[in-house]
């Protein structure tokens, strides 16, 4: 039986606030991770689909688009590897203090669009019988 055509869909936030933040290891080839993942005898692994939003820099953290450029730049180097992109809504919301006496103004920020990405790329590539 010839090996399933497969299509790997990641979710960059949930992977990386999952697994990843707080822990040493920020580059990854997802590409070796999902052979890792995947018995390659059973399953061809044609293509990854890696879903994230540009982040944008935080007053206490201007770095972070620049360390997620770099990440991202180094992701496209490998070739069976497609990055589709949703968005970040930021606004100010109010939240209470964890002691209870009170609250204070914090600014949200929410990644949208990537499950929504995620779903019509899988309901697509089964589609077009990609996979």
């Amino acid at each position: 039986m010839p090996p399933f055509r497969t299509y790997v869909y990641i979710d960059g936030f949930n992977l990386y606030y999952g697994q990843v933040k707080g822990t040493p290891y920020k580059w990854l080839n997802l590409d070796a991770l999902c052979r890792a993942y995947l018995d390659t005898a059973k399953n061809d692994i044609l293509k990854i689909k890696y879903f994230t939003a540009l982040v944008k820099p935080r007053p206490h953290d201007q770095d972070q688009s620049v360390r997620q450029q770099s990440f991202l730049r180094a992701l496209s180097t490998i070739p069976n590897i497609e990055i589709i992109y949703g968005h970040f809504l930021s606004h100010v919301v109010s939240m209470p203090l964890a002691n209870g006496s009170g609250y204070v103004n914090v600014i949200k920020t929410e990644e949208k669009k990537s499950d929504v990405n995620i779903a019509v790329h899988m309901l697509h590539d089964a589609y077009k019988k990609h996979v």
